[in-house]
């Protein structure tokens, strides 16, 4: 996940001055939308927002690290500060929404008014209360702890336990005290709703949720329309997976637990959101399947820590051509939790100063899943890094699932070859070709079990945006769309006392979710095209282009983009096409699919 607050860094009061005054004239007065005098705003909102965003980010940085009294006022400061700032930028481009602009102009006008996630009113009062809500929305969850067989736990502790517990008495415990911990944020998420809607429609916006869809170089309709066609290109392999996991689920726990039709148990799927099923696979790897390897056992076995497994994750960057990462980068990072104070440890990348001052923020554990995730977060710092010489404005992704696919593309070099060539794995230990199912299973286990929880955090929240549900009804609405989309139901009566939408991060901290859904798509696009690039003639799922300097050149050249062009743009210097496309991810796949679909000859799939 990248990190980047609202604004950051001290403010020009000489830039304020001119934008105060090129803002004084009132909209619709002569003269007052012209191209000259939009281009002349753009560059005072520019010279702003880059001057405001070191302290902003520091101050962002500061909370994150050490949750206190103190920084959850500096931040509570800070971003009703930004909200206010960024409103009234948004508010003034606003004046040029039909002006006829050159492109450039009108593409930093057009990021100007998106550029908020939750817009406050211009109303006194109205940023600052927003800000305190937010920020108490995101400590609750950052600070929460449970009561497990007789000791205190945390949450990263609790994700360990959800994917090695098997006892469903516990499992169910642990899911539901977790759970609890969410249910003091219901009445300010209805709040916070109220505030940031009238905001999104004092921009011209129906409510947040068409904001948000409007933010990907097309009307927010067809970009609806967009997500569900790419969904429908990859639903019929989660319910594929679905029915064979459910089957196995079955087999281990009974029908007192999991029965062999209909949802899920959420709890028994070895994650606390149910978005992740890869801890699973001692209990569905097929019938006389030999065990590959275990990513996690190899590296305790290499004694990795968490310092080694980032060096390790740098080093497919540099290999493809890129420059290492800064020495501050190691001084500054936060890579375990510290045990004297609360910190978020929901993993994040960061650029401070938009220039060289990267760093992530992890609480790495040496396992499978947290190597993967250090590789993905620093495809987020050297995004940052590739895109840092172009204008503020275009310092970002080509759409927010662009730099969430970035590191994730990567990881999914993390191949049997590739723990060869980092000397993690030797040659006679690779698995012949003979244990593919098992190697696609696990990898579908993660990837394709995720799609439709991407899909689900967004649509609720949708839906909450514009008024389809309502607080009367924010639990039941959640568990109606889990199930709907990925066929699970709580272990627990469930009613709307709780909010089990909070308990998890995204919903805590308003991160927008769509960009998983996309970059899930996108990273296996990327992928296939950069093994063509490489030549690889073998497998798809077995290509690693590690050490390829030519791929790095060419994905390289796409992220030094970054926002400046629309995403059909810089999807097409990297991959040779200009639409998103399931595609990869079903060839990719495919042999587990025709895998599955003999598996479950017989049994009653869908929920």
């Amino acid at each position: 996940m990248i990190a980047k607050p609202l604004l950051k860094a001290a403010v020009s009061w000489i830039a304020i001055a001119a934008f105060a005054a090129a803002c004084a004239t009132p909209p619709g007065t002569e003269g007052s939308a012209s191209a000259e005098a939009a281009q002349a705003y753009v560059e005072a909102a520019e010279l702003e927002l880059a001057e405001r965003s070191e302290y902003e980010a520091r101050i962002a940085w500061i909370y994150n690290t050490n949750i206190n009294y103190d920084s959850e006022w500096l931040l509570q400061r800070s971003d009703a500060e930004a909200t206010e700032a960024r409103v009234r930028l948004a508010s003034g481009a606003g004046r040029f929404a039909n002006t006829e602009l050159p492109a450039d102009t009108r593409r930093k006008i057009d990021l100007l008014r998106l550029s908020l996630v939750l817009p406050a009113p211009q109303t006194e009062g109205a940023a600052d209360q927003l800000s305190e809500i937010t920020t108490r929305l995101a400590s609750t969850y950052s600070t929460g702890r449970i009561d497990y067989q007789g000791r205190e736990v945390t949450l990263d502790d609790l994700e360990t336990l959800m994917g090695t517990e098997r006892n469903p008495a516990r499992l169910q415990e642990m899911w539901t005290e977790w759970h609890a911990v969410a249910t003091p944020m219901r009445g300010d998420y209805a709040r916070m709703v109220e505030i940031a809607n009238q905001g999104a429609r004092d921009l011209g916006f129906e409510d947040v949720g068409q904001m948000w869809l409007s933010n990907y170089d097309m009307p927010a309709n067809e970009m609806e329309a967009e997500v569900e066609r790419l969904w429908g290109q990859l639903q019929p392999f989660y319910e594929q997976l679905h029915c064979y996991t459910r089957t196995r689920l079955n087999a281990h726990y009974g029908d007192a637990v999991q029965q062999r039709t209909g949802p899920i148990r959420a709890d028994i799927l070895g994650n606390m959101w149910a978005q992740d099923w890869s801890t699973l696979m001692p209990l569905v790897r097929p019938r006389g399947g030999r065990a590959t390897y275990d990513t996690t056992q190899l590296l305790t076995r290499a004694d990795y820590t968490p310092v080694t497994m980032t060096e390790t994750a740098e080093r497919f960057y540099t290999s493809l051509g890129m420059a290492e990462l800064p020495d501050t980068f190691w001084e500054r990072s936060l890579l375990t939790r510290p045990r004297d104070r609360d910190v978020v440890c929901h993993a994040s990348a960061w650029n401070l100063d938009s220039r060289e001052d990267i760093r992530v923020k992890q609480c790495i554990q040496v396992n499978a899943e947290h190597f993967q995730t250090i590789h993905h977060e620093l495809g987020h710092n050297f995004y940052q890094r590739a895109y840092m010489d172009q204008p503020y404005l275009y310092q970002n992704g080509a759409h927010d699932g662009f730099h969430e696919a970035i590191g994730d593309f990567i990881a999914l070099n993390i191949t049997p070859q590739y723990l060869v060539e980092i000397g993690l794995l030797r040659q006679n230990q690779v698995p012949p070709a003979s244990a593919d199912t098992i190697l696609l299973l696990e990898q579908a286990l993660g990837k394709i079990s995720f799609l439709p929880f991407a899909l689900t955090v967004d649509q609720w929240r949708w839906q909450v945006f514009d008024g389809r549900v309502t607080p009367e009804n924010y639990n039941a609405a959640w568990w109606q769309l889990r199930e709907r989309y990925q066929g699970i139901a709580p272990p627990s009566a469930r009613d709307e006392t709780m909010f089990d939408p909070g308990a998890k991060y995204h919903i805590a901290n308003n991160v927008p979710y769509l960009r998983y859904f996309l970059s899930y798509v996108l990273q296996f696009q990327f992928y296939e095209a950069a093994c063509q690039q490489a030549g690889w003639e073998g497998p798809l799922h077995r290509c690693t282009v590690y050490n390829n300097r030519e791929v790095g050149e060419r994905f390289n050249r796409m992220l030094e983009m970054g926002a400046s062009q629309p995403w059909p743009d810089a999807l097409e210097a990297f991959t040779g096409t200009r639409q998103m496309d399931g595609g990869s991810m079903v060839r990719y796949f495919q042999p587990l699919m025709s895998w599955m679909e003999e598996q479950n000859e017989g049994q009653t799939c869908g929920w």
